[in-house]
């Protein structure tokens, strides 16, 4: 599969997100972080925002939820139309349950997992999802350093992803730029989510592009 770049509107600015959803047209989703200053120490946004760009934005909409009760609220993201909903597996109380919820309504079910949670207790789900998600930063905060200590984890995702036979996407997110995103992909991710490498370039385009192809040298 050909690397797909989601770049991360955390990075964006808030008071012109359309403007910014536009100049990541050539993206293949935007990825949007749900945080509820629970599961997170952070708060972004909610429901009524994603559904506002889901009707503005020229690309799918890739939606993370960092949130407490995901099998209570994740549906409500589906329901606006986004492409991908991912949840956390620390998180969810009945993680195959929801993720069959998510794809009865429409969209991709993603689990994620942060970085001091292994792939191993998870690996029978694999079937039930459509994409993992590695954190490669504790999640919470944009612009962190890339955890080196992850590609490992991501090598075994992939090694039991191949091995299943399945279509699963394997994301990667934190501190993903032109220094990292060969060794990320080296190790077999295949979706890459990126903030500060896109949105604090002065072409936000060029930057995709770029990543995209770096990504694809050392695609699997």
């Amino acid at each position: 599969m050909n690397a797909r770049i989601h770049p991360s509107i955390l990075s964006a600015d808030f008071a012109n997100l359309e403007r910014d959803l536009h100049a990541i047209a050539v993206a293949d989703a935007a990825h949007v972080d749900v945080m509820d200053n629970h599961f997170v120490p952070n708060l972004t946004l909610g429901v009524p925002v994603v559904e506002r760009l889901q009707q503005v934005s020229p690309i799918p909409l890739d939606v993370h939820l960092m949130i407490e009760d995901p099998d209570r609220w994740a549906p409500q993201y589906a329901e606006t139309g986004a492409e991908s909903v991912t949840f956390h597996a620390e998180a969810a109380a009945a993680p195959i349950r929801l993720a069959r919820e998510l794809r009865r309504l429409g969209s991709r079910a993603g689990l994620a997992l942060r970085p001091a949670t292994p792939i191993e207790p998870f690996i029978d789900l694999l079937p039930e999802v459509d994409m993992v998600l590695i954190m490669t930063v504790e999640p919470g905060f944009g612009g962190q350093p890339f955890i080196d200590a992850m590609l490992a984890k991501v090598r075994r995702t992939r090694q039991a992803i191949s091995a299943a036979n399945l279509p699963v996407w394997l994301q990667v997110d934190g501190g993903i730029a032109p220094s990292t995103i060969e060794r990320a992909a080296l190790a077999g991710a295949d979706v890459f989510v990126a903030g500060s490498a896109v949105f604090g370039s002065p072409d936000a385009a060029l930057a995709t592009s770029e990543l995209r192809r770096m990504a694809d040298l050392h695609a699997h």
